[in-house]
C-alpha cells in the first residue's frame, strides 16, 4: 500500500519533468535555420532620406541654362556659337528595373536666340538613368533619346527634331518631408530631321525632387 502511494506521487512529478526538459532544450538544425531566411519586406528595409518602397515615384522640377553651344546650317552663318539661352524641365520615373536602373519621361522646354529670331522646343523623351533611385546613392548618370517639337522654328527649317542628352548628377532625398535637390549637367544635342541643321550644347540645371 505504500509502494502505491509513492508511486502515484512521483510518476507523474517525473513525466512533468520529462516534457519540461524536452520543451527546455534550444532547437537546432533546419527549424532554427528557417527564421533566418523569412521573406524581406522591402518597404521596411529603405529608411528615411531615400524613396520608401519599391513601387514609389518621384516628380523632379528644373531650371537650367544651355551653356557652351554650337548651332550648325541654322540660320545665316553656316555657324554660330553660345545660342542656346534656357531650359525648363520635368522629369517623371514611371518604373524601375529592380537593384539596377529607372526609366523616367523627361518633358524640356528650351529656347534659342539665333539668326535675329527667339525659336522655342518642346523635347519628349524617355530616359534612362542609374544606379536607381532606391539605391539612394546619390551620384547618378543618364541618356535619353527623343522628339523634339519647334513651337517657334525660323524660316525653312524643320519644326521636329531627334534629340538625345547624357547626364551626370547629384540628388538628394527628403531633405525636407518629401521634398529633396538635386543638380545636374550634360549634353544637350538635336538634330533637325526634316531639313538640315544641328545644334549640340551642354547644360547645368538644378531644381526640386518631390517623392510620393
Amino acid at each position: 500500500m505504500r509502494v502505491k502511494t509513492f508511486l502515484l506521487i512521483i510518476l507523474p512529478l517525473l513525466v512533468g519533468s520529462v516534457g519540461w526538459a524536452q520543451s527546455s532544450q534550444p532547437i537546432v538544425g533546419r527549424d532554427a535555420a528557417t527564421k533566418y531566411f523569412q521573406k524581406r519586406d522591402v518597404s521596411n528595409d529603405i529608411q528615411s532620406g531615400g524613396i520608401t518602397g519599391a513601387n514609389d515615384h518621384y516628380l523632379a522640377l528644373h531650371y537650367g541654362r544651355l551653356m557652351s553651344s554650337q548651332s550648325y546650317d541654322w540660320g545665316k552663318n553656316g555657324q554660330e556659337d553660345d545660342v542656346g539661352k534656357n531650359n525648363f524641365g520635368v522629369t517623371y520615373r514611371i518604373g524601375e528595373w529592380v537593384n539596377s536602373m529607372d526609366m523616367n519621361i523627361r518633358i524640356d522646354y528650351m529656347d534659342y536666340e539665333i539668326a535675329g529670331e527667339k525659336p522655342t522646343k518642346l523635347s519628349f523623351l524617355p530616359l534612362i538613368t542609374f544606379p536607381d533611385a532606391n539605391s539612394r546613392f546619390p551620384l547618378y548618370f543618364g541618356a535619353g533619346l527623343g522628339l523634339g517639337v519647334f513651337l517657334k522654328q525660323i524660316n525653312e527649317k524643320s519644326a521636329i527634331s531627334l534629340d538625345y542628352q547624357l547626364v551626370a548628377g547629384a540628388r538628394f532625398f527628403n531633405v525636407f518631408e518629401n521634398t529633396g535637390f538635386f543638380i545636374e549637367a550634360g549634353l544637350k544635342n538635336s538634330l533637325f530631321i526634316l531639313s538640315s541643321g544641328q545644334y549640340n550644347g551642354t547644360f547645368l540645371a538644378g531644381g526640386l525632387v518631390f517623392t510620393f
